[in-house]
């Protein structure tokens, strides 16, 4: 083998440019011939006094020889980077899968070969079980066909489906994506691409692309989720997160300190608002600035989703921080229908009511009362709850401790020699610890003994007053008054799937923490985990119909374990007989795969004999 440099000349300009090609030379019935194994492209740049030892070892690698002295680390690095494309591209697909969902038998014709078997290796095991999953599904949600729709040439495809697989399956950065996708998945073999050469620019350019084209993908999965679940997008619920960066932000507009629901006030914020059907299916997606106001979040997010006929306008779904008055007359006014948490500061049960279970299980149960309110034309559920009853009582508790301890060092600075003593002193310690602990001061009668002639305290006493009977208890509102107390419950409970969809972005998408530091790339960032989401929710809603109700991180644990192998054997007439193919399914794999209606073979198994 040896390294060709051609010279070309284009046609336009006439100028001349160079490729190179790896040629091996072959005796013929008709003499001596050349033929190209490799075309190494245009840009390659490898010092030509280094072309012979690269190409030698690349010979040696394909034809199983072991160097006598150890080649440098660069020429064998990328000896076998092109070694493995030759074996790919020069190889046959002996198994193609079919249409069918279960490869028929006796695909694979009996080929038989006289081999040296101590000559017997594999190497390049690479996991392909949940790539396999997460390909099929992009595929069935078409999401390549409308990506190639918007301009996407092949390579920038398939490396916009490595990315989502990659914050499916190992998620971090899109630096670390791009490390993941070069040395630790199998997706090229399923791909049929090589991301050895893979650059992090183009991992970044298919973020930006992605992000010029989100309404129109969006809508695409939409519409796909909506005809392949029979959707009807009768509810919709919306909320918003936020998520922190890890460095200062100051290149990016949005990024703000604000109220972190990570409780890291440390560090700079962006907020995503997200709008759910009620089968969990993200609709829309926006990023707002970290210190954005809630509730001004609404009207945007839903005239986006709304539909020119009024009858089929949705029911809004929301919590109470974006349940404003003003937000509940807008909805009113164009004629949407709504649920949402009540903003009094007192929830009160009505005196005389009769409460009904909506729910009891091991963990609570919640009790509700449902009355009409002719002041706003509202129906009001009240619901009290014994696991939300149970939580409070457990704040209110340690902030009651925490109050008595500070209490109990003021009391205790009185007999200390250069302890608070003046009455002035001790008042206004004692207000900043009412303030500091208003949640549970109330509960306290504090009352400060002094000394009239001296000014000073001389003791400080404080009782516990009788425990109001408000914990557990919230406010649903709706004005839909045709609703009784189970389904307006049930219907405002599916609340609790936005705030898993937002669990599952930040412990199994690597929503969290951003890197970025420029503001569209955040962006993207946030939208490709937007898309993992979509690819997930499938994932998981097929399954479920199957009786599967694993976690993503159990299943992709599980399938992680099904891999794509490379095996190389010698032949009697010295040449090297390279396979690559999938290993046997296990019964994991098999369950997965079959809930899910997919061949039980992952990718196609290439046969190469050089």
């Amino acid at each position: 083998m040896y390294i060709r440099k051609v010279t070309h000349v284009n046609k336009k300009n006439h100028q001349e440019y160079h490729t190179y090609k790896l040629v091996e030379s072959l005796h013929t019935e008709r003499g001596p011939r050349q033929r190209t194994l490799l075309n190494l492209g245009a840009d390659f740049a490898f010092p030509e006094e280094k072309w012979k030892d690269l190409a030698n070892r690349i010979e040696g690698i394909i034809t199983g020889q072991d160097p006598l002295f150890a080649y440098p680390e660069e020429i064998e690095t990328l000896a076998r980077s092109y070694a493995r494309k030759v074996i790919r591209y020069q190889g046959e697909y002996v198994l193609k899968k079919g249409d069918a969902l279960v490869a028929p038998p006796g695909v694979e014709k009996p080929d038989y070969h006289r081999v040296d078997i101590n000559t017997l290796e594999n190497e390049y095991p690479r996991p392909v079980g949940a790539e396999y999953v997460i390909h099929e599904t992009i595929k069935e949600l078409e999401l390549d066909k409308k990506l190639t729709s918007l301009g996407f040439n092949k390579p920038a495809l398939d490396t916009t489906m490595g990315v989502i697989a990659a914050r499916l399956i190992a998620p971090s950065s899109e630096r670390a994506a791009h490390t993941w996708l070069q040395t630790m998945t199998g997706i090229e073999d399923l791909l049929e691409t090589d991301f050895s050469t893979l650059s992090q620019d183009r991992v970044y350019k298919v973020s930006d692309m992605l992000l010029r084209h989100k309404r129109e993908i969006e809508e695409h999965l939409r519409m796909k989720e909506c005809n392949l679940f029979n959707l009807e997008e009768t509810i919709i619920l919306y909320d918003l997160t936020n998520t922190f960066f890890e460095g200062s932000g100051k290149y990016n507009s949005k990024a703000h300190f604000g109220h972190s629901k990570e409780k890291r006030s440390d560090c700079p914020l962006v907020t995503l608002g997200l709008a759910l059907d009620a089968d969990g299916f993200p609709k829309k997606s926006d990023v707002f600035d970290g210190n954005v106001s809630e509730p001004a979040t609404l009207r945007g997010m839903i005239s986006a989703l709304s539909s020119p006929d009024i009858l089929r306008r949705p029911l809004i779904v929301v919590d109470a921080g974006i349940a404003t008055e003003a937000n509940l007359q807008w909805l009113r006014e164009q004629q949407y229908g709504y649920i949402v948490v009540s903003r009094k500061k007192k929830t009160e049960l009505p005196q005389g009511m009769e409460m009904v279970t909506v729910r009891e299980d091991n963990q609570r149960l919640i009790r509700a009362v449902l009355i009409n309110n002719q002041e706003t034309m509202e129906i009001e559920l009240y619901c009290h709850s014994t696991a939300k009853e149970a939580k409070e009582e457990g704040i209110r508790s340690r902030f009651e401790k925490r109050l008595e301890d500070e209490l109990k060092r003021v009391q205790a600075g009185l007999e200390k020699r250069h302890g608070i003593k003046r009455y002035e002193k001790v008042v206004e310690k004692i207000g900043r610890l009412k303030e500091r602990f208003k949640r549970v001061a109330r509960r306290y009668e504090i009352n400060v003994d002094r000394q009239e002639d001296t000014d000073r305290v001389t003791a400080i006493t404080w009782e516990r007053k009788e425990h109001d009977q408000q914990s557990g208890f919230y406010c649903l509102r709706s004005n839909q008054l045709d609703f009784k107390e189970q389904k307006l419950f049930d219907i405002f409970n599916m609340l609790t799937d936005i705030e898993g969809a937002f669990r599952s972005m930040k412990s199994e998408l690597g929503l969290r923490p951003i890197y970025h530091q420029r503001e569209e790339r955040m962006d993207g960032h946030l939208f490709i985990t937007v898309l993992a989401y979509h690819i997930l929710h499938t994932i998981r809603l097929k399954l479920r119909k199957q009786g599967i109700t694993f976690s993503w991180n159990t299943i992709r644990k599980g399938l992680s374990t099904h891999v794509r192998i490379s095996t190389t054997i010698k032949r009697d007439d010295g040449k090297m007989i390279h396979i690559r193919k999938s290993s046997h399914s296990e019964h994991f794999h098999l369950r997965i795969y079959n809930a899910l209606r997919l061949p039980n073979r992952a990718g196609k198994t290439i046969k190469t004999i050089l």
